[in-house]
């Protein structure tokens, strides 16, 4: 790990004012997985035309996520059930910028990802009972996480119940255009909120590159020169199906043999 970070100080910076203009809230994603010893490698390749995010002098930030979803794992079932309409319900903390938000993921059946969000400051991500939080939506109108749910979801937020928490490192780099972002996920550890069962993939990297459309990106030249191609993945996805013991994952279990393959090879 030191040896990334390492690399990571190699890059211009970027800071989280200056991402404002590249948020790609509504995107096409393309995701790798790839081994962590490849992944010093890959920082080398793209130094010369990516910035790297930097908060507080840090270039690998915290994550703490919270995925919910419905008693029966509906959202789950519908990505496992290759349903191209779909959604993903997550708080997510980022905990080195001090900030909480309440996140609605949507897959329409064109391929795009787009993203609703609302800070819900004070969160407590690792609670298993939920709590109405206010959310200021203009000066004079409070909209409450019950409301922002049944508003922008096919789900109501008493239909839907904290599942699995997810923690991992996050590195951030955007193309010097600035009209592209690559996130860089490590250290993933799940832990089913239900199921009481935890696992960590500390070796696997999932990297996703998100874009406004499917235009030409420096990103997926530098993956083939290291023979890595695009590999659909879900990290709510893949950490249910590992933690849930009897559901439903036949779609799932070739990827996670894959994915344990190349972490042992």
């Amino acid at each position: 790990m030191d040896n990334i970070e390492n690399i990571l100080q190699e890059f211009e910076p970027i800071s989280l004012s200056e991402m404002e203009s590249v948020k790609l809230m509504n995107r096409i994603d393309t995701k790798y997985a790839v081994p962590l010893s490849m992944l010093p490698s890959i920082l080398e390749s793209a130094k010369p035309d990516y910035y790297s995010q930097e908060i507080d002098g840090k270039r690998i930030a915290s994550y703490d996520t919270m995925y919910y979803d419905t008693d029966t794992l509906d959202m789950y079932l519908r990505h496992h059930d290759r349903q191209l309409v779909r959604q993903k319900i997550r708080v997510r903390q980022y905990v080195d910028s001090h900030l909480t938000f309440l996140e609605i993921k949507r897959k329409n059946n064109k391929g795009r990802t787009s993203k609703k969000r609302i800070v819900v400051p004070g969160f407590d991500i690792s609670a298993e009972t939920q709590s109405v939080l206010k959310h200021k939506r203009k000066a004079d109108e409070v909209l409450t996480v019950e409301q922002f749910i049944d508003l922008k979801s096919r789900y109501t937020w008493d239909s839907i119940a904290p599942h699995l928490w997810t923690k991992f490192r996050r590195i951030t780099l955007v193309n010097k255009q600035k009209t592209e972002r690559l996130t860089i996920d490590m250290n993933l550890v799940w832990d089913n909120v239900v199921s009481h069962e935890v696992k960590t993939y500390q070796e696997l990297v999932i990297v996703e590159l998100k874009r406004d459309g499917n235009v030409p990106s420096l990103m997926t030249d530098i993956m083939l020169a290291h023979r890595v191609h695009p590999f659909k993945i879900s990290k709510y996805c893949i950490g249910t199906a590992l933690t849930t013991p009897g559901l439903k994952r036949n779609r799932f279990k070739n990827k996670i043999r894959l994915i344990e393959k190349m972490l042992n090879s």
